[in-house]
């Protein structure tokens, strides 16, 4: 099938669905067998079918059926966020005496994971240039285990060649687990390049519309057992009112994601000539590092980057952000809203050092007309250059 076709057949079994269009949320704690027979055959396999809410119920395997067909996986585990989904596919595959290698432009709450918890149960890290080429080989230790990668990365949007990556990691009998929120299942497919394992902050994109907290993992056949293992361990689970929402979304993701990707470009190239911009950080421009990385490994984008200015204070920036009509002010991205977050990097940096001429602002593009959008940050750069003045 077609790309277009498959998310719209994916996960919709008749196992699933019983007859009609969309999968019904079957809500479920206790799971009742008929006779002692089936609860022993339940206990001996507890994923062959209804077995105990935690581990699912159709509502949650529909979709995730429909994520594992979309990203070419064995199967996948849902999660209560994506955090919850980073940090449960990490801790599945490593242990005490462990040393890790992450993307020094990892997404922060992971880097938190990373400096905190992991660190307390025995776990090293080692943060990587995401740009690193050459000697990435020699970051390896005899006990590294596992690789975290994030492509773009997370506010800087730099590509990783990550069939490199991977090839050097499986050498060293290493894992290598992926964020792959920004491209989402359609815009690159993340186990084809030898990724282990795939992650979603299903909150954005998948769900769509910034009303649900979802993480999905998917893993290939090496990578799989660890991560349900974990998952089921440390009970990982959730709602299937969330599921339901997540698959409803899935269906129109690929012409939402057209039009996020079609009204950021846009807006990026609007940004490139306009005077107070530095750089805009976004990978599907040619002028990106790594664009040529982009081409290769991506079938499209999305509607999230960054640029950067050419002067200015993070204390000045508030009056860039703070009568905003149509960007609002907050976390997270991947909903039918604009967003607009201020933010240093060089906070979350420890392997490479972040340079920059001026204070960097994340956008995220929603489904409004991107015109608007444009007449929202040029009222923007006016109060922000008299502010400056």
């Amino acid at each position: 099938m077609k790309r277009d076709t498959q998310i719209i057949e994916a996960g919709r079994r008749s196992d699933w669905t019983h007859g009609i269009v969309n999968p019904p949320v079957f809500r479920a704690s206790t799971c009742l067998f008929e006779t002692m027979d089936d609860l022993r055959a339940g206990i001996k396999n507890p994923d062959a079918k209804l077995f105990y809410g935690r581990r699912g119920t159709p509502t949650h395997w529909a979709l995730r059926d429909a994520i594992t067909q979309l990203e070419g996986g064995v199967d996948s585990w849902l999660y209560p966020s994506g955090m919850a989904a980073i940090a449960g596919s990490i801790l599945a595959v490593v242990a005490s005496g462990d040393h890790i290698l992450v993307t020094d432009s990892v997404y922060e709450p992971t880097r938190a994971l990373c400096d905190h918890m992991l660190k307390r149960f025995g776990i090293e890290t080692t943060y990587y240039d995401p740009c690193i080429g050459a000697g990435f080989a020699e970051l390896f230790k005899k006990n590294t285990k596992l690789v975290v990668t994030e492509s773009p990365g997370s506010l800087t949007l730099e590509i990783q060649d990550l069939p490199a990556i991977c090839a050097i990691a499986h050498d060293h009998d290493a894992l290598v687990l992926l964020d792959n929120t920004w491209a989402t299942p359609l815009n690159m497919k993340a186990l084809e390049l030898g990724i282990d394992i795939s992650v979603h902050a299903a909150t954005k994109y998948i769900v769509g519309h910034s009303d649900v907290m979802l993480g999905i993992a998917t893993a290939n056949a090496r990578a799989w057992p660890k991560l349900q293992q974990g998952a089921v361990q440390l009970g990982q689970t959730t709602s299937p009112d969330d599921a339901w929402l997540a698959l409803r979304g899935l269906r129109t993701l690929p012409i939402r994601l057209k039009q996020h990707e079609k009204s950021a470009l846009q807006i990026a190239h609007w940004l490139q000539k306009h005077p107070m911009v530095d750089r805009v950080l976004h990978p599907a421009l040619p002028e990106m590092p790594g664009h040529d990385l982009f081409r290769r490994d991506f079938t499209g984008s999305c509607g999230l980057f960054s640029f950067i200015l050419k002067q200015g204070s993070y204390q000045q920036i508030d009056h860039f952000v703070d009568d905003m009509r149509l960007f609002k002010l907050g976390f997270s991205w991947g909903g039918f809203e604009s967003l607009i977050l201020p933010t240093d990097p060089a906070r979350v940096r420890s392997a490479t050092r972040w340079q920059a001429m001026g204070p960097l602002v994340r956008l995220h593009i929603g489904l409004e007309d991107p015109d608007d959008l444009i007449d929202d940050l040029a009222a923007g750069f006016e109060r922000f250059e008299k502010a400056i003045a």
